[in-house]
This record gives structure tokens, C-alpha cells and sequence, in this order.
């Protein structure tokens, strides 16, 4: 199910501030950057996340999203409903130079000699492990799907974008955005079955392929129908 839009005065507010926003965002207006930030950082950070798997780069994406916005607020319509659809979408570009340049950083780094191992800090890196472990378990589910693919889920299932929205967001058709969509959600099952009978086969798993993160994945994205 697509997400609905809220209807009545508080919709109507919405859009009124929104459209404010757009034309003050144009003219510059250095106040308007900082509402903009304020209301749409933790989004744009969480969809920087979902595709980077990696806090610091997600951080490193934010910076440069909300720059570039404010580098290129000309290019903003002056109509139009919310600009979190434009801010992701820069997001989105940003996440794919990202995790280019990390995985050109990550060859370089295997190939160089390993560090001496740090000072004991067990409690604190059990509890960075953890999260490190489940963040990175989602992100190889979502890393199995085709990137294109992979956007669109982030956008609609994540951010909780229409497809309309999306579409505006990726600057792509939204029959395209749907046909991604209904993709993700296919290649997203075929996993959770694949994994199913490995494990059944196996009795083990690895943190690549397991098979719950990929059905947390599905159930946000049956959620979404």
C-alpha cells in the first residue's frame, strides 16, 4: 500500500510553508538553509546510511548533500510540494560517489600491512560491534539488490517517499519507480527463500546472507503494498 498524504488544514499548512521555503531556498535567504536543515537532516542522514552501511561516510554524504543544495538552490523549482524529494535525491548521488570512493579506500587498505592492535576498550567496542554488525547485515541485503533498485526501496520504504515523489527525487518516470519497486520486493523474496534453504541445508549462516535482515527487509517493503 502507498503511503497517503495527510488531508485537510494541516496538509494545506504544510504545503503553504513548503512553497515559502522553495521560493525563500531560491533567493538565497541564509535562514531558510537553516530551516531546511533543521527539518530534513535526520532524513537525509538515515537514507545516507541505508545506502553507504557506514556512519562516518553517511555523515560525510549529509555535509556535502546539504552543500551542493545550497550550491545549486537555483535549480529548485518554485513550485511544488516538499523539497525532502530534492534533497534525497542529491542524497542518493552523493551515497553513489560515496561508496565508489570507499571501495577504491578499501582495496587500498588491504594492501597495506595491519595495525597494532589498540588499547583494550571492551565494553564500548562490544556495543560499536553490535550495532556495526546489524547495521552492516542490512546493508549486505540491500547491497544484493541492483542499485537502481536498491534506491528506490531506500526512498519509499525508508524515507517513506510516494513514488511520485521518488520520481522526482531520481528525476526518472514513476512507472519506473513502481517497476523498481515491484522488483525489489520480488528479488527480496527469491533471497529470503534462497537463504531458507541454505540454512535448512547448512544449519549455518553467515552475516552476508542472513536470512532474517533480508525479511526485515521484506516486511517493510509488504508494509509499504
Amino acid at each position: 500500500m502507498e503511503r497517503q498524504e495527510p488531508d485537510g488544514p494541516d496538509k494545506d499548512d504544510d504545503t503553504t510553508r513548503e512553497a515559502a521555503l522553495r521560493r525563500r531556498l531560491r533567493a538565497g535567504d541564509r535562514d531558510a538553509f537553516a530551516e531546511l536543515y533543521e527539518r530534513h537532516v535526520r532524513a537525509v542522514y538515515s537514507h545516507a546510511l541505508r545506502l553507504t552501511g557506514d556512519w562516518s561516510t553517511a555523515e560525510e554524504v549529509v555535509s556535502e548533500t546539504f552543500f551542493a543544495a545550497w550550491r545549486t538552490r537555483e535549480r529548485l523549482t518554485a513550485d511544488g510540494g516538499s523539497v525532502k524529494p530534492w534533497l534525497l535525491g542529491i542524497a542518493t548521488h552523493k551515497a553513489h560517489n560515496a561508496n565508489r570512493g570507499l571501495r577504491r579506500r578499501l582495496a587500498f587498505l588491504a594492501r597495506r600491512p595491519a595495525p597494532p592492535p589498540a588499547d583494550d576498550v571492551a565494553d564500548t567496542a562490544a556495543a560499536r560491534a553490535d550495532d556495526a554488525r546489524r547495521l552492516a547485515g542490512v546493508h549486505a541485503a540491500l547491497r544484493r539488490l541492483r542499485r537502481p533498485d536498491r534506491e528506490v526501496l531506500a526512498l519509499c520504504v525508508g524515507e517513506g517517499l510516494t513514488p511520485q515523489q521518488a520520481a522526482e527525487a531520481l528525476g526518472v518516470p514513476v512507472g519506473t519507480v513502481r517497476s523498481r519497486l515491484s522488483r525489489a520486493r520480488a528479488r527480496l523474496r527469491a533471497l529470503a527463500e534462497e537463504d531458507r534453504d541454505a540454512r535448512h541445508a547448512s544449519r549455518t549462516h553467515t552475516r552476508e546472507t542472513d536470512p532474517a535482515t533480508v525479511l526485515v527487509a521484506l516486511r517493510l517493503a509488504e508494509e509499504h503494498r
